[in-house]
C-alpha cells in the first residue's frame, strides 16, 4: 500500500493512514481492529485485566482471517497476575503489542524475542525515559485529554517533551478527532496518531448501541477524570492513572469522595450492577475531550480514511503559509 502521507509509522507497518486505533478494553475487539486496518490504519485489540487468553485468540482471528495487520494492547499492571495474556498475545501473531500503565521492560524482552514490535503509552517525561531504556520500538505520548485511563499532562506539551527525548517514532494521543488535529500532530513531529474516542461510535465496536448514542450526544465539556469507577469496582489500577469518562449520576455523587466510596459497599455495588445491566447512569463510559466531535455512528474504515484525507488537505494548506 502507498499512502500520500508517509511517516516512520506508515512505512514500518505499510499503512495508508498514519492512524492507530487505541486498544480500548471492552470496545476494541477484532471487528473494530479489522475495520481500522481496512481503512488503512493499524487496528488494535484491547485486552482487559479480567480477559481470558481465549478471548485474545478469538478476537485476533478476525483481522487475521483477512491477512490484515493488527495489534494487541495489554496493561502492564495486570500481567503480574495474568501472564497467560502475554503468551496469548504472542501466539496471536500481531505486528505490534502495546504494554502500558506499568513497567514495559519484562514484556518487551519476550515480545522482541518473538519478533513483535513493542509500543507503550507514556504520560510524563520520566515515563518516556524508562520506555526508551526498555527498548520499545515506538512511544505514544498520551495526554490527559484522552479517554480512559491517562495521566495529568496535556497532549501538546507532553508530545514536545517526548519528541525531544526520543530517537524513535512517537505517536500523539489525546484530543485528536479531525484531520486537522492529525495534521497538527504530524507537523509537531509525531509519526502518527493513536485514536480512541473517534472510534467509540463505530458499529464494529464491542460497546452497546446505547453507549454509542450517549457518545454521539455528549459535548466536550461532559467528561471527568476520576478514580471513582475503579474504586467502586475494586480494580487494582495504579492511582496515578485515573480514568476520563463521561459524567453521569454516579460520578457527580462520588468523584472526589473516593475514600468514602471505598467504605460504602452499597454505592460500590451500583457500578458493578450497572456494568452488568448496561445502566449508563452509573456504569463508566470512558471517552476523551474530543467526544463533542463525534456526532453520528460511522464505520471505522470511513473514520480512518476521512482523517487521512482531511489531514492531507490540512498539511497542504499549512504549506501555503510559507508562500
Amino acid at each position: 500500500m502507498g499512502g500520500v502521507i508517509r511517516t516512520p509509522l506508515t512505512r514500518r507497518f505499510d499503512l495508508t493512514a498514519p492512524v492507530v486505533g487505541a486498544p480500548m478494553a471492552g470496545v476494541a475487539g477484532g471487528a473494530l481492529a479489522r475495520a481500522v486496518s481496512l481503512g488503512g490504519g493499524l487496528g488494535m485489540i484491547g485486552v482487559g485485566n479480567a480477559a481470558e487468553p481465549g478471548f485474545v485468540a478469538e478476537q485476533a482471528a478476525v483481522p487475521a482471517a483477512d491477512a490484515l495487520p493488527f495489534g494487541i494492547g495489554l496493561m502492564a499492571w495486570a500481567l503480574t497476575d495474568r501472564p497467560g495474556l502475554l503468551d496469548a498475545a504472542v501466539a496471536a501473531g500481531p505486528v505490534l503489542v502495546s504494554v502500558s500503565f506499568g513497567d514495559v521492560a519484562p514484556a518487551a524482552r519476550l515480545l522482541h524475542e518473538a519478533g513483535i514490535a513493542v509500543v507503550t503509552q507514556v504520560n510524563t517525561a520520566d515515563d518516556a525515559r524508562r520506555a526508551l531504556d526498555a527498548g520499545v520500538d515506538l512511544l505514544v505520548a498520551q495526554g490527559t485529554e484522552a479517554g480512559g485511563h491517562t495521566g495529568q499532562r496535556a497532549t501538546l506539551p507532553l508530545l514536545q517533551e517526548v519528541l525531544a527525548l526520543a530517537d524513535r517514532p512517537v505517536l500523539a494521543a489525546g484530543g485528536i478527532a479531525t484531520g486537522a488535529g492529525v495534521a497538527a500532530a504530524l507537523a509537531a513531529g509525531a509519526a502518527g496518531v493513536w485514536i480512541g474516542t473517534p472510534l467509540l461510535a463505530c458499529p464494529e465496536a464491542l460497546n452497546s448501541p446505547a453507549a454509542r448514542a450517549r457518545v454521539c450526544a455528549a459535548a466536550g465539556e461532559d467528561t471527568v477524570l476520576t478514580r471513582a469507577f475503579d474504586v467502586a469496582q475494586g480494580l487494582a489500577w495504579p492511582e496515578r492513572w485515573p480514568g476520563r469518562a463521561l459524567v453521569n449520576d454516579f460520578s457527580r455523587e462520588w468523584h472526589g469522595r473516593e475514600a468514602e466510596l471505598a467504605a460504602d459497599p452499597d454505592a460500590r455495588r451500583r457500578v458493578v450492577d450497572a456494568r452488568r445491566t448496561g445502566d449508563l447512569s452509573a456504569a463508566p463510559l470512558y471517552a476523551g475531550e474530543s467526544v463533542g466531535l463525534v456526532t453520528a455512528e460511522r464505520p471505522a474504515a470511513d473514520v480512518v480514511q476521512q482523517l487521512a484525507a482531511d489531514a492531507e488537505r490540512a498539511l497542504r494548506a499549512v504549506a501555503d503559509l510559507l508562500a
